[in-house]
């Protein structure tokens, strides 16, 4: 049977790792929209809290994690790293299958590592509210739940097209206090233009984000919260793959390739950035993301300065990228439906430290009911990425004739997105091909950043 590895409490990770340190070279830097000069400190005060601008631009290896955070990550922290011999028995292959299960958090995901950050060092320093976007709802519901932690108020903005496919993932973030508004809405300026020009608009992450944005550039008593890409946000994640470094020594195996999907990058940051040291070191471990064919920004993207958000208000960063201006299909991952992806991630991709290939969404399905049927967790959308990149490894290995060890990131479970399940059931759900003329078309509207 599957075995759980279980790290105590007190053995929980005290600090988060940063990267930045153990990168090939510097960080590139971020620019302002208007200018595009380097950003200071003094032009992110209006989004952000500066404890967390502190951590953004931090140069420091380890960031000690607060007591109060820790009081709230012991509800659910450590989490079970899983051996999945049901799954492996089942492809019949020599290789060892581990996931770290971030899907028993109350959220469901690996979303409240971060979000809980964000909160405390908000509440800290007198914020009132924040404001976000969310894809699928998993980042809107677990920074709901973090919010009314700390007690404060919380907007935000769900991409169209999953705010109406996962009702569900509404209810759980209006549950916990916060209000929840279909992204291009009448909420906004941004959102206000966009529906008069297309009032069917599907919404993307970066229309959201825009909207965000907006909203909180313009309350003097709000901050801006995103729940994946920035740096602050990959370390706050790693304490995901930290964790696993310990349990993976308990059971006494080493991975050779360690796995997460992909969209911003935060979750697969999390899993994978702990291992950056050892490989820079000699050890020979792979670093996987596995992204939706749909939205290809990893292995199709251009490694260019863009804008964060459509309407170009967010700060500029050079990232793969698909085009500000990109719509994605509306596949129910909708929490990889990002234009572009962690800088620091597309650093490391085009340093060729991390690996990157693209699924079509009916293959993660089947990926994800398999995964279900053997080892009983139904996974999210998104998760089911990381799952079909993990089995097409094991069944490598399997031809090879090979043993190969295995780890990665289940990252959120599919509770809420089981209409998800029934549209790939009835036969309703497809394929979306790479939609390469419109992504040229959005690449044509890049900045013109001379750097």
């Amino acid at each position: 049977m599957s075995k759980q590895i279980l790290l105590k409490q007190d053995e929980m990770p005290t600090s988060w790792y940063n990267v930045i340190p153990d990168l090939p070279g510097p960080p590139t830097p971020v620019l302002h929209p208007a200018t595009l000069q380097p950003v200071t400190p003094d032009d992110l005060t209006p989004l952000f809290p500066m404890g967390l601008i502190g951590q953004e631009v931090s140069g420091e290896r380890w960031t000690a994690i607060p007591q109060e955070i820790l009081d709230i990550y012991a509800i659910w922290r450590p989490t079970p790293l899983v051996r999945a011999t049901r799954l492996e028995k089942v492809l019949d292959t020599p290789a060892h299958i581990y996931f770290k299960n971030e899907s028993v958090s109350p959220a469901g995901s690996h979303k409240p590592n971060t979000a809980v950050a964000q909160a405390y060092y908000n509440k800290i320093e007198g914020t009132k509210r924040l404001v976000t976007e969310t894809g699928a709802g998993q980042w809107g519901s677990a920074l709901s739940l973090a919010c009314n932690f700390f007690d404060l108020e919380l907007q935000v903005f769900m991409v169209k097209v999953s705010y109406q496919q996962k009702p569900y993932r509404r209810s759980l973030i209006q549950t916990w206090g916060a209000k929840v508004f279909p992204s291009p809405s009448d909420q906004t300026n941004y959102g206000r233009q966009l529906l008069e020009q297309d009032p069917d608009n599907p919404g993307s992450l970066g229309i959201a984000i825009s909207e965000a944005v907006e909203k909180a550039a313009t309350d003097p008593e709000a901050h801006y919260s995103l729940g994946s890409v920035l740096n602050h946000v990959c370390m706050h994640q790693t304490i995901v793959g930290l964790e696993a470094k310990k349990q993976m020594e308990m059971a006494g195996e080493y991975p050779d390739v360690v796995i997460g999907c992909v969209g911003g990058g935060s979750n697969f940051a999390g899993i994978a950035f702990p291992f950056v040291p050892d490989k820079a070191d000699g050890k020979s471990v792979r670093l996987l993301g596995a992204e939706p064919a749909s939205c290809p920004t990893l292995t199709k993207g251009k490694y260019t300065f863009d804008f964060g958000d459509t309407a170009r208000m967010a700060p500029i960063v050079k990232m793969h990228t698909l085009g500000h201006d990109f719509v994605p299909p509306g596949i129910h991952a909708g929490g990889l439906r990002y234009h572009g992806d962690s800088p620091l991630v597309c650093q490391l991709v085009d340093a060729g430290v991390i690996e990157a290939r693209a699924h079509q969404q009916l293959s993660c399905f089947e990926a994800a009911v398999l995964f279900a049927r053997s080892e009983g967790i139904i996974p999210a959308p998104e998760t089911s990425h990381a799952i079909r990149a993990a089995i097409d490894e094991a069944l490598e290995a399997k031809k090879l004739g090979e043993k190969r060890v295995i780890l990665f990131n289940f990252s959120g479970h599919g509770h809420f997105d089981m209409g998800s399940y029934d549209a790939y059931f009835s036969g309703e759900l497809k394929d979306f091909d790479y939609p390469e003329a419109k992504i040229k078309a959005a690449l044509a509207n890049l900045p013109q950043v001379n750097m």
